[in-house]
């Protein structure tokens, strides 16, 4: 058997628990889908209303569940919150890791940085980075998220830090450089989303050039 590749790694280390089983009789798997329905109805609300609109009535009510069958999968608003957390980190990564991978496959080493950078920045106009800054925001004042939160953000951190170094090569010699540069992307893209109506298209894309000319400065010297 092979070994793992890094996109598998990563993804393993961040699945939430019920989408890292495998439900073998019919019942099991109607389970899982309505639990599963019920997560994204969650990151609906979260994105409809707010960190205040996630509540376990309005997903019932979304993913046309009875409240019963809610109570069978999540018995607390913070129950179904955990989870919601635990999904959006999760499909954050795939979804980058599926972008990224899928435009690498024959780029040389100079262009990795560019494409990840492009990729990066793709993704935070997602759906699910939307629900990431929605909650990044509510756990700085509501203690009981971020007991969630704060422990997923740290761990999807780490797992990407981990394997910055598989993602690029180029980069093995200049490592505090690397991590840099990622941090750099990340807080500039997650400013730059926040400011994008105010910023326009225009100015996100001449930023995103500055972004890039930095990387490949931090990468040179």
């Amino acid at each position: 058997m092979s070994p793992p590749t890094m996109q598998q790694r990563m993804l393993r280390a961040l699945i939430p628990a019920d989408l890292a089983a495998d439900p073998q009789s019919w019942q099991q798997q109607k389970s899982a889908r309505t639990r599963l329905q019920l997560i994204e109805a969650g990151i609906d609300c979260l994105l409809e209303g707010g960190y205040a609109g996630l509540t376990t009535h309005k997903a019932a009510a979304r993913a046309g569940v009875s409240r019963g069958a809610m109570q069978h999968h999540f018995t607390t608003r913070m129950t179904l919150v955990a989870a919601v957390v635990d999904h959006v980190f999760y499909a954050r990564m795939r979804l980058f890791l599926e972008d990224y991978l899928g435009q690498i496959s024959e780029a040389g080493e100079e262009q990795l940085v560019a494409i990840a950078t492009q990729a990066h920045w793709r993704s935070v106009q997602t759906r699910e980075y939307a629900a990431y800054l929605e909650l990044a925001v509510a756990a700085r004042s509501d203690a009981e998220l971020l007991e969630h939160f704060g422990p997923a953000a740290r761990r999807y951190d780490q797992v990407w830090v981990a394997e910055m170094i598989e993602s690029f090569p180029q980069w093995r010699d200049h490592w505090e450089e690397m991590k840099l540069a990622n941090d750099l992307a990340v807080a500039a893209h997650m400013g730059m989303s926040i400011m994008g109506d105010v910023l326009g298209p225009e100015r996100i894309a001449r930023l995103n050039q500055l972004i890039a000319q930095v990387l490949k400065g931090l990468y040179g010297d």
